[in-house]
């Protein structure tokens, strides 16, 4: 696994939002129930995901060394009008992209995560926005894409992140999926060899842990890879027909219920 180039990520930030705007401003019902976040309407959770970014601008800008109180930029607060949320959203999204590309990949910067740098913002907010993004084109009925690399990064951040909680969080819903002799495979149906899209979850009693390759499991997640993606985010149910699951169920299902990040 191979992080992508800090200038890629700061170009799907970009790219993130201005799908995001065009959204907005496409005469969705922005009062709509978004479906996978059933506590928020439309219009709340593209403040939530502006709200974000803007939360993360001023924490690289600032070069925060300790974690900013989200009440500095409400998270939930934003424009009502579509119009001034399309230009509330393209102002925040050009901020971050320019004090990210400002800060480079290396810059401290306080995180949750145990990578403290600037870098680690970058790849966190287009994931953020990769999924939100998915909540709000579900919600309005709109079709979604993602580009294979981040597809299959978001899937890796993922991972990365359940294996930190298992190493500092010892209470965390994670430490139930160990166990010995259980593994899951995900398996992208639509990419090449050269993406190597395919992941194996290995269970034991220390530690889950994974890689990048092709292996028999005990249960296999297929499909194309934004499909498996957003299945693994839980934003796609298992029984959906772009979706094909071979082996035990109950423990693929099992880990979307404890790894519930996101």
């Amino acid at each position: 696994m191979t992080l992508l180039a800090h200038d890629r990520y700061c170009d799907e930030i970009a790219h993130q939002v201005g799908q995001l705007r065009a959204l907005v401003t496409s005469g969705a019902d922005l009062s709509v129930t978004v479906p996978t976040c059933p506590d928020w309407s439309l219009k709340r959770l593209v403040r939530h995901t502006g709200g974000a970014l803007r939360w993360v601008e001023l924490m690289v800008r600032t070069r925060a060394q300790e974690e900013v109180p989200e009440e500095r930029v409400p998270l939930g607060e934003g424009p009502e009008d579509a119009g001034e949320l399309d230009a509330w959203l393209a102002e925040t999204g050009d901020a971050l992209v320019a004090t990210l590309r400002e800060a480079g990949p290396d810059t401290e910067v306080w995180s949750w995560a145990g990578v403290p740098t600037s870098g680690f913002w970058a790849r966190r907010m287009v994931h953020e926005l990769t999924v939100h993004r998915a909540d709000a084109t579900f919600a309005a009925g709109q079709p979604y894409e993602v580009a294979p690399e981040i597809a299959a990064d978001a899937i890796d951040e993922w991972l990365q992140i359940v294996e930190f909680a298992q190493r500092t969080m010892p209470d965390d819903e994670s430490r139930e999926l160990r166990g010995p002799g259980r593994s899951i495979h995900l398996h992208a149906t639509d990419t090449g060899a050269e993406l190597n899209a395919e992941w194996l979850i290995r269970f034991t009693e220390d530690v889950i842990d994974w890689r990048r390759g092709h292996e028999k499991a005990t249960v296999a997640l297929r499909g194309p890879l934004t499909s498996v993606m957003l299945a693994f985010y839980r934003r796609l149910p298992l029984d959906s027909p772009r979706l094909e699951v071979l082996g035990e169920r109950k423990l693929l299902e099992f880990w979307l219920e404890r790894a519930s990040f996101g």
